[in-house]
């Protein structure tokens, strides 16, 4: 999926056309936080992922320590950042940082219309390999942004959530603040249980009245859905020795 509620005021889509006001909100055969997570969490945490970087991540993954090496600065990392507009956004707000935004799709990266921040960097790869060669390279993550990812909402898709990945762990490893937002309580909700089984406690909270950061939070807002987020420090656990070995 972080700081506490950011005010962002900046606009986000520039001459990129707002998108239509229509969309429906989130329907789901599963009402409360799924049974299974608890379970799966903690399996995921003992036994830790392995997958094989695609050689596409490797490359996009090289074009971020070019940028480090070049201007070393802390590094906020935008996560499914779709067209990157929320990337620039964040760019402009954090005029300090290195934001980097990671999507698997070229074609929506190719819709990115830039905004005159010079700060950002987006990339096309896959944000577990990138989440993983980060922990590979012992980079360290200042600010982690996860906004509105897809929610997969049938209840048979818990796997393919954020949370109920096995990368989860590898989000978790790369520590420093992290904020999910979701128009979908339950999401954030599951994505908030699965930080604290882990031992890393946030807040769940009601989007404040702000410029929306992506195009899809300005959908989102003016369909009239209520918009929630998470936020969390990952920098130190609560844990137990007991709960560490999650047996």
């Amino acid at each position: 999926m972080p700081e506490p509620q950011l005010e962002i005021n900046i606009v986000l889509h520039g001459s990129l056309s707002p998108l239509p006001a229509n969309s429906r909100a989130v329907h789901s055969n599963q009402q409360h936080t799924h049974p299974k997570l608890p379970d799966l969490v903690r399996r995921h945490l003992a036994h830790p992922h392995r997958k094989p970087v695609a050689a596409h991540s490797h490359a996009a993954f090289e074009q971020l320590v070019c940028s480090l090496e070049e201007n070393k600065r802390p590094l906020i990392l935008d996560s499914f950042c779709g067209t990157g507009q929320s990337t620039a956004t964040l760019a402009l707000r954090h005029p300090q940082h290195l934001v980097v935004g990671v999507d698997k799709s070229a074609h929506r990266l190719q819709r990115h219309i830039t905004n005159g921040a010079d700060n950002y960097l987006l990339l096309q790869g896959d944000c577990e390999d990138i989440w993983q060669l980060l922990l590979r390279e012992k980079i360290a993550v200042d600010i982690h942004y996860l906004l509105y990812p897809n929610p997969w909402p049938k209840s048979r898709h818990l796997q393919r959530r954020v949370h109920g990945s096995a990368a989860f762990s590898w989000l978790i490893q790369l520590g420093g603040n992290i904020e999910l937002r979701s128009n979908w309580r339950l999401y954030v909700e599951e994505f908030g249980l699965a930080l604290q089984l882990a031992g890393y406690p946030g807040c769940v909270f009601i989007l404040p009245q702000q410029e929306p950061i992506t195009l899809f939070e300005e959908k989102y807002k003016a369909s009239g859905h209520q918009l929630w987020g998470y936020s969390a420090s990952l920098t130190r656990s609560i844990r137990s020795d007991d709960t560490l070995n999650l047996g």
